[in-house]
């Protein structure tokens, strides 16, 4: 049973306030997620995020295969971090922990991904050329998305995703 991680960071030129604003808003996942995955809230977003909240979305991952994922937020602590943890989806496990922090200049927003693929030996030989490559296309997206949306922040590092 392999349990991979997957860790990215990203500074933003923006204050605690609006980060948390943006990310603790549900709805505002469609704009961070690419398009051709076809993201599409089904419920639970109605509300700004809380402990308890489940929410129901379709996504198209992989060859236009729809894919139903429900996850709650299991965890927050307002203006410093959230939990997502999926209940029923494509994962054998997603736990996905979101912090944000402030840094000179504007907010750190740091994930933290746990997770582990269905069917066994097979989705582990899968993983490496299938899974990992579609995570690492996701964040970098979304990395791309905030810059637009906020700007870039001064400084960055070398690492912003990595796969323990």
């Amino acid at each position: 049973m392999k349990i991979y991680t997957l860790k990215a960071k990203q500074n933003l030129p923006i204050s605690l306030d609006e980060a948390w604003e943006f990310l603790s808003d549900p709805r505002n996942l469609k704009t961070i997620t690419p398009d051709y995955m076809g993201f599409q809230i089904l419920s639970g977003a109605d509300r700004k995020m809380y402990s308890g909240q489940i929410i129901q979305y379709i996504v198209t991952p992989i060859a236009g295969i729809k894919s139903k994922w429900v996850t709650e937020i299991t965890h927050t602590k307002d203006k410093h971090y959230f939990v997502d943890e999926q209940r029923f989806g494509p994962y054998a496990l997603w736990h996905h922990k979101h912090f944000l922090k402030e840094i000179p200049g504007g907010v750190e927003m740091e994930d933290i991904i746990d997770y582990k693929v269905p069917f066994g030996i097979l989705g582990q030989l899968v993983h490496p050329f299938m899974v990992k490559p579609k995570l690492k296309e996701i964040f970098e997206y979304r990395e791309k998305k905030l810059i637009e949306l906020f700007g870039n922040h001064e400084s960055s590092s070398d690492k912003k995703i990595e796969f323990i």
